[in-house]
């Protein structure tokens, strides 16, 4: 993650901070994805593929399901120690700007709700040399559906702090694109709801955003504090034990020439 070789600060602070929190509140993906990649770019086990920027391994499990052969980039070590819970992915410490892998060494490398952090045409230069040619790059984005009252009223206790984090919703990853060596970008969406407990779905969710997490203890209780506020005055939240928050999963994919 980052834009050089270095992180950015809220990633580097924020996830090894809040990585429990993270892997409590962050969404899945849509069970629909995996068959659409085998169908229609034909994953299957023989293929060699890497997670890049993997987190705590929320789409490397999709990924293992598919009996593919997977690896996991991922540079910060407290997201590093979920992923070694999962049997049989490599995990490998790196950035997408220097993938210690050889050249030409993949079938396809993923990003999962990671690439606006490292959107860069080094880092696109970087994929194209580990992936083999007619090889895919494939990125996934968790969007959350604020046509949604309440969905837009989280997303707003969060913005105030944004600052210059690299988040998918200000768009700046796309200015890589098209990426010379690369097809068009495709794009196909996915329906998601993610179920649990307010406190899993809203309050760990916007506590492992990076620069809320990687906030003094003092501003971050102000978030926690109205995010529970939220939770409790909200007709359509209050006193409920499950609700379920829509996301739409945007899934971008282009070729190795």
């Amino acid at each position: 993650m980052g834009t050089t070789n270095t992180l950015h600060p809220a990633a580097a602070s924020g996830f090894a901070q809040q990585a429990d929190a993270y892997a409590r509140g962050r969404p899945d993906y849509p069970q629909a994805v995996l068959p659409w990649l085998g169908e229609q770019l034909g994953l299957q086990p023989a293929w060699q593929v890497l997670d890049l920027g993997a987190g705590t391994g929320k789409f490397s499990r999709y990924l293992l399901d598919s009996g593919a052969q997977v690896t996991a980039l991922e540079p910060v070590a407290a997201m590093r120690a979920k992923l070694a819970s999962l049997p049989g992915l490599r995990v490998l410490d790196g950035t997408a700007e220097a993938i210690p892998l050889p050249d030409a060494s993949l079938d396809a490398v993923f990003a999962a709700t990671a690439f606006h952090w490292f959107a860069t045409p080094a880092t696109l230069a970087e994929i194209a040399r580990v992936l083999r040619p007619g090889g895919w790059l494939v990125l996934l984005f968790n969007v959350r559906d604020e046509s949604v009252d309440w969905v837009a009223a989280m997303s707003a206790i969060m913005q105030p702090y944004e600052g210059d984090t690299p988040r998918y919703r200000k768009g700046d990853w796309r200015k890589v694109f098209p990426a010379p060596g690369f097809s068009a970008l495709q794009q196909v969406d996915f329906p998601y709801l993610h179920r649990g407990a307010p406190e899993q779905v809203i309050v760990d969710r916007v506590l492992s955003v990076s620069f809320i997490a990687a906030l003094p203890d003092p501003e971050r209780a102000k978030v926690h504090a109205a995010l529970t506020e939220l939770i409790a005055t909200h007709p359509a939240l209050a006193g409920q034990a499950e609700i379920a928050l829509p996301y739409r999963t945007e899934l971008y994919c282009c070729q190795r020439r």
